[in-house]
């Protein structure tokens, strides 16, 4: 009995600490802003309690950036096309950089948090391989595009969180115009054939 209770308490306190650093990431002006003492403030939980739980700041940001992702990640492993699988694939592409763009611009801090947590450099990321593979393995079903691996380093380029950041944030870019300038940048991408050598 003891160790079920003490297992709710930990899952609760789990779901506070997550639902608190959900909370001060979307209202700071800067990812830095947001502290573990902060978190465990606002949970009305020890720190110590958050770091058994996440390990440390970057496993509490990648658990928060998980959680947040899900949905997304459902879309694009099992729901309709053109987001998930049966779309054409120039199309499917279009769909998944859309959507990464939405996600990045929805959560601006956590992502700024989260690439910025694999050495300062978003590409040693764990979740950038997968979004790589999966972009990738779209790309190379294009009619005429030889090289996805490099387009699919590119393309992600175009919605890397600090640039979302620096768009969004410093240059006031709206929303629907920044999607309007990825779709058709990716198209032009997807459309042109490569220069001979």
């Amino acid at each position: 009995m003891t160790e079920r209770r003490t297992r709710k308490d930990a899952a609760r306190n789990e779901a506070a600490v997550l639902a608190a650093a959900d909370t001060l990431f979307d209202r700071c002006e800067s990812p830095d802003d947001v502290t573990m003492a902060g978190v465990a403030a606002a949970a009305g939980v020890g720190k110590g309690t958050i770091f058994r739980a996440f390990g440390d700041r970057v496993g509490l940001v990648k658990a928060l950036y998980a959680a947040r992702l899900r949905p997304f990640e459902e879309a694009v492993e099992s729901g309709p096309p053109p987001l998930g699988p049966g779309a054409p694939p120039a199309r499917r592409v279009l769909a998944l950089l859309d959507a990464l763009l939405c996600f990045k611009l929805d959560n601006r801090r956590l992502a700024l948090a989260l690439e910025g947590s694999g050495s300062d450099s978003p590409y040693a990321a764990g979740h950038y391989d997968r979004w790589h593979t999966l972009l990738r393995t779209v790309l190379e079903q294009v009619p005429g595009l030889d090289d996805g691996e490099f387009a699919a380093h590119a393309l992600l380029a175009a919605v890397r969180a600090d640039l979302v950041e620096h768009l969004a944030g410093r240059e006031g870019v709206p929303r629907e115009r920044m999607r309007a300038q990825l779709a058709e940048f990716t198209t032009r991408v997807l459309a042109t054939p490569p220069a001979p050598a």
